[in-house]
């Protein structure tokens, strides 16, 4: 989805700029980086076990309209509704359109870079009472969150069972 000029003061007040400038992918176990955090991990105590010690990271109705049922999935919408949706933001749109965009926006970052799954196509609508104030946006601890749901991924991916992982790790 691009970042609209007209978006981007929303987006700075949320204190998520930075995020939607890095436009990363999600990183895989097979990737060797990850791979060494993750044979490095300790679930029962969420710290990095290092060759130098322990190391453990500190933790910190809105779109105008419906999605079609067939876009709904119990808690998710497909990512490619707010795709076809809100792609383009006209010059003249009316400061309420802007707001509309910038949520949408939001939102993308919020379920795709920060806490993505596997999927990598829904859009959680957990996160609407977070975008209905955009300006409340910027004093929420995004770091985090974001920590304990990488913290939440690691311990998934400690399980031996589990071939690939999801999550913020571009954190890592």
């Amino acid at each position: 989805m691009p970042l609209h000029d007209r978006i981007v003061p929303y987006i700075e007040r949320a204190s998520l700029y930075h995020l939607a400038r890095l436009n990363v992918r999600w990183f895989w176990l097979d990737e060797p980086l990850v791979s060494a955090f993750i044979e490095r991990w300790r679930p029962e105590t969420h710290t990095f076990q290092m060759p130098f010690g322990e190391c453990t990271i500190t933790l910190q109705e809105l779109f105008g309209e419906l999605p079609p049922q067939n876009k709904v999935k119990q808690y998710t919408v497909h990512i490619t509704w707010f795709h076809e949706r809100f792609r383009v933001l006209l010059n003249d749109a009316t400061e309420d359109t802007v707001h509309i965009y910038a949520r949408a926006y939001i939102m993308m970052l919020l379920s795709t870079q920060l806490f993505g799954d596997k999927s990598e196509n829904q859009v959680y609508i957990w996160w609407l009472p977070f975008v209905a104030r955009l300006d409340d946006m910027g004093g929420y601890s995004w770091g985090s969150a974001a920590l304990a749901w990488l913290y939440r991924c690691m311990c998934r991916v400690a399980n031996r069972n589990v071939t690939n992982l999801a999550g913020p790790l571009q954190l890592l």
